[in-house]
């Protein structure tokens, strides 16, 4: 009885695997539906051809899909080894062309004549539409600019008061009442109202008859130690004046020179016009010295300086003489003279028969060195600045 019901069981699953067909149903869980799964390419990584040309998946889905319309049902069963009838169909979705039976002009799912778009792509646009978003996009921001009246923007010019504060006069409040004791002056006009603008780098702006630095110019008063040469650089590193003012953006030059044993009051600025002038002849700028010499001292000295001493480059002359202290045989003497020549003092005091022990320069014109200390730089105050332009007439 066992082996009756043995022999029918085979003689069933044979009969089965011959009316299936050549190809036996996988079983799930089985190894070789493992071997099927591992070597069949994931969804993303398939890959269709176009022409139908060599594949045997291809091939085998154009059958499947051609099934239908030859009047034979599709065959079902087995997966095939290229490839599954769904995944032909899924084509169009993943990117790749359709290679159904309709790929003409008329098929469905598709645009006209090309392959089949993409979920996730964006349309494509056509070049003329690009270039029109262009040019719409450069004329709306190459607009010509609506000129409003100035009464809505920015007017011409600086307000006074500011220029005034800016250039250290005082306050906006203290410039405004400046204005209102009729002390301002504007290119030679009394200014009486407030408001008025300026150009501060073309108009000439005064307050007391002093002309207001207003420009983008730097003034300083440098009192020089002994030992320090009177240049902005020195190729043998010596100590200069350009050691006091290493750290300032704008250039600065100094007002004629000092001998390097020389001490007193030097000044530095970057405003050119007025440096010349402070120097030239014509303008006879003075200078103030004061020099420790030894005595005793002839009572007609100061009569020999103003009148003239002979030296080599020609006469020198001083406009000012006078004994500031006495001491025994040492005597501190103050020498004024408007000539700039080199060795200007010590050469005419030494060719009186009074060497020079020690000078320093206490005024520069009408700035004075005042109790500034030694290698201490200052900045000038504008008023200082308006008596040295009204003194070379600027």
């Amino acid at each position: 009885m066992r082996s009756s019901g043995r022999n029918n069981r085979d003689s069933s699953r044979g009969d089965h695997r011959g009316a299936g067909g050549s190809t036996p149903r996988p079983k799930a869980g089985g190894k070789r539906d493992d071997k099927q799964r591992a070597g069949r390419p994931r969804p993303e990584e398939r890959r269709y051809d176009v022409g139908g040309s060599g594949g045997s998946g291809g091939s085998s889905d154009r059958k499947d899909e051609r099934g239908g319309a030859k009047g034979g049902a599709p065959k079902s069963g087995a997966p095939k080894s290229g490839g599954s009838r769904g995944a032909a169909a899924r084509g169009g979705a993943k990117g790749g062309p359709r290679t159904g039976a309709k790929s003409g002009p008329g098929a469905k799912g598709g645009p006209k004549g090309g392959p089949q778009r993409g979920r996730g792509q964006a349309p494509a646009r056509p070049r003329e539409y690009d270039a029109q978003v262009e040019e719409r996009n450069r004329a709306r921001h190459n607009k010509p600019q609506v000129k409003t009246p100035k009464t809505f923007g920015d007017q011409e010019g600086e307000r006074l008061q500011k220029v005034l504060a800016r250039a250290g006069m005082g306050s906006r409040r203290a410039c405004e009442e400046l204005i209102d004791q009729a002390r301002v002056e504007v290119n030679g006009q009394v200014v009486l109202e407030q408001g008025v603008r300026v150009d501060p780098e073309k108009d000439e702006i005064k307050v007391d008859g002093l002309t207001v630095a207003t420009q983008s110019y730097l003034f300083f008063a440098l009192n020089k130690p002994a030992g320090v040469v009177s240049t902005m650089e020195d190729p043998d590193g010596r100590q200069c004046l350009g050691d006091y003012v290493t750290n300032r953006e704008t250039r600065l030059f100094h007002v004629g020179r000092l001998d390097t044993e020389t001490e007193g009051i030097i000044l530095l600025t970057n405003h050119g016009e007025l440096a010349h002038r402070l120097t030239h002849p014509r303008y006879g700028v003075k200078k103030t010295y004061l020099a420790a010499i030894q005595g005793p001292l002839p009572r007609d000295l100061g009569k020999q300086l103003k009148d003239g001493i002979q030296l080599e480059d020609g006469y020198a002359r001083a406009d000012h003489f006078r004994v500031v202290e006495n001491t025994g045989k040492n005597y501190l003497v103050e020498v004024t003279l408007h000539e700039g020549r080199k060795h200007i003092v010590r050469r005419m005091l030494s060719e009186a028969g009074f060497p020079v022990e020690r000078l320093v320069r206490t005024s520069f014109g009408p700035i004075p060195l005042g109790d500034q200390k030694s290698g201490w730089l200052r900045r000038m105050t504008n008023t200082e600045v308006g008596m040295l332009m009204r003194e070379v007439e600027l």
